[in-house]
């Protein structure tokens, strides 16, 4: 057959089997290369992000149980009667329901006699008392201003509220401890509402009533409904019915058939990669050897695609078991990296065909790139938060990488001030404490807990504009006066974190501590021109230290010392040693 080929022929076909193979290996290893890359990012993405949303659900619903508390502290027994108590207890819920005004608005006690006394938070200010002093009639439903305001006329409603069928208080009769009722659609609000409910007994030990808590889901699905996923991603969270609580995309409550308000099961949601994942997930979590904490899965969805998805189960001792998951295809991921590897065969084919030595540098400026992103990628899922990914290259790749780093910066960067958030200075710290104990580096480090002064009255006076500019001033203010080792972080409303990475000893930090209060002394930019009259003087701030090893080994207690002693510093205020007592 050689024989019938021309000399051209034969000297071009090997050539062009030879480009046609150096193409191939490059598309390949690429495609390899950025796999694995993509694979290990994904996954620290889809548990960062589950993550996210199940903190989300734990700063919902924790806040309940210290609502009860308030209203009815463990120690103190209830009265056989509310008609002579109605001022001490729409005092007790007007504390109660100010401890999370959202989304814990609403608390509530009937008792064995079937009174009732609710008291409804609209705002800071306004609320509305919802009180039943005999068994007998309906509500009567008074709206009044602040804690100790008079009470206006009342609007009695016109059928007959009786605490002791509903629910809740059959709920709260029948556990030992606080309790959760079922999700529920509110007939008032036509959202979705969980009630957490525990017994009280009066001051013989018997039982006496229920107190509870409503707690509107709707923040929840707004939350998912905000998160960044990619272009076909989504998340949702369900109870162990299949119910939907949230979902970042598509209802969770449906019209039923007698034209009512319904719950929407996952499995009859109608959107078929929710369905896939649902079943994936619940086969999951249910099995009693099933993994705890966040976990990661890949399954074939309804297209036969691969979907990637990340997972927990979330319980507490109140009874909640909720499920969490978020979804990603596959293709989502993977689909820079495959127009990367159709560009870099063209332009290897083509390298190729003018010298194959070109075609080799080329392969290896890739690869190198591609190793450096996997290194990093790796770096990343292992926990060191501040992994340097590649952004060097202005191609396909090194948008990858900018894409990935800008996933990195957004999980670890306070959204409003641009530093870093709390998530950030949870892991600087217990890394930290981490290479303390286990790495041989005994030197100590210092936590800076810091609180503005009269924050409150900026947002109540100025607005919140203007408190999200002295949020955003007081955050350079803090980077701007700390090393460069250190990190200064936003740790949640008008709070911020300063970790010393080293110092010599408690006065070193004390004199770091001094040099921030004098920083955050001087007069702000951003209420130059602005009617302050009203505002206390000297805004400034209050910063606690706590030194590690001397006030705690772990994130906990140095957190909790440094709140203490910033406590301590603030005007008007004193504080309670909180390792002692529990109190943050």
């Amino acid at each position: 057959m050689l024989s019938k080929l021309t000399l051209r022929q034969m000297l071009t076909l090997p050539y062009v089997v030879l480009v046609v193979l150096a193409a191939a290996v490059i598309g390949v290893l690429s495609y390899r290369a950025g796999s694995d890359a993509v694979d290990t990012l994904s996954d620290h993405v889809l548990t960062e992000t589950v993550g996210r949303i199940s903190q989300a659900v734990d700063k919902h619903v924790s806040g309940s149980e210290a609502v009860l508390e308030t209203a009815f502290p463990a120690d103190m027994p209830a009265p056989v009667s509310i008609k002579g108590e109605v001022e001490a207890l729409r005092t007790r819920l007007w504390q109660a329901t100010t401890v999370h005004l959202d989304p814990n608005n609403y608390a509530y006690y009937g008792n064995r006699s079937g009174q009732f006394i609710g008291l409804w938070r609209f705002s800071e200010t306004e609320a509305e008392l919802r009180l039943r002093t005999d068994p007998d009639t309906p509500r009567s439903i008074y709206r009044y201003s602040r804690m100790s305001g008079a009470l206006k006329d009342p609007f009695v409603e016109s059928r007959i509220f009786d605490p002791r069928d509903r629910p809740w208080y059959k709920a709260g009769q029948s556990a030992a401890t606080q309790t959760w009722t079922s999700v529920y659609i509110d007939f008032k609000t036509l959202q979705l509402v969980a009630t957490r409910a525990r017994r009280v007994a009066n001051a013989a030990g018997e039982f006496e009533g229920v107190v509870a808590t409503d707690l509107l889901l709707e923040h929840l699905n707004q939350f998912l409904r905000k998160l960044k996923l990619s272009a076909n991603g989504f998340a949702f969270i369900v109870e162990p019915d299949g119910n939907l609580i949230a979902t970042s995309r598509g209802p969770h409550i449906r019209k039923g058939a007698n034209g009512n308000n319904e719950r929407l099961n996952a499995a009859a949601s109608g959107d078929p990669m929710l369905v896939a994942t649902y079943h994936a997930v619940k086969s999951l979590t249910t099995d009693a050897d099933a993994k705890t904490g966040f976990n990661t899965a890949a399954f074939k969805g309804p297209d036969g695609k691969t979907i990637q998805a990340g997972y927990a189960r979330l319980r507490d001792k109140a009874g909640l078991d909720w499920t969490v998951a978020v979804a990603v295809p596959r293709s989502d991921f993977m689909q820079k990296v495959t127009d990367n590897v159709r560009q870099t065969v063209a332009l290897a084919l083509l390298a190729c065909l003018l010298i194959g030595a070109t075609g080799f540098m080329v392969l290896n400026v890739i690869a190198d790139n591609l190793r450096r992103l996997a290194a990093a990628a790796r770096q990343f899922g292992d926990g060191v938060i501040d992994a340097k990914i590649p952004v060097d290259r202005a191609d396909e790749i090194g948008e990858l990488a900018k894409s990935f780093a800008g996933m990195q910066k957004q999980l670890l960067t306070d959204r409003l001030t641009g530093i870093a958030n709390r998530e950030s200075v949870v892991r600087r710290i217990e890394d930290r404490i981490v290479r303390q104990r286990r790495r041989g580096d005994s030197r100590p480090f210092a936590i800076l807990f810091v609180d503005l002064n009269g924050f409150k009255h900026i947002n109540d006076y100025l607005g919140h504009d203007v408190g999200d500019a002295v949020l955003s001033e007081i955050a350079v203010r803090l980077a701007g006066n700390v090393r460069e080792e250190d990190l200064a972080a936003r740790f949640g409303g008008d709070e911020f974190v300063v970790v010393l990475e080293n110092v010599a000893n408690r006065v070193d930090a004390m004199s770091a501590r001094d040099k921030l209060e004098r920083a955050l002394a001087a007069p702000l930019k951003s209420l130059e021109g602005l009617a302050v009259d009203k505002l206390p003087p000297g805004i400034g701030a209050a910063i606690g230290v706590a030194v590690c090893p001397d006030d705690g080994h772990d994130l906990e207690t140095l957190i909790k010392r440094a709140d203490y002693d910033m406590y301590q510093r603030k005007p008007g205020d004193t504080g309670t040693d909180p390792t002692k007592t529990g109190a943050a």
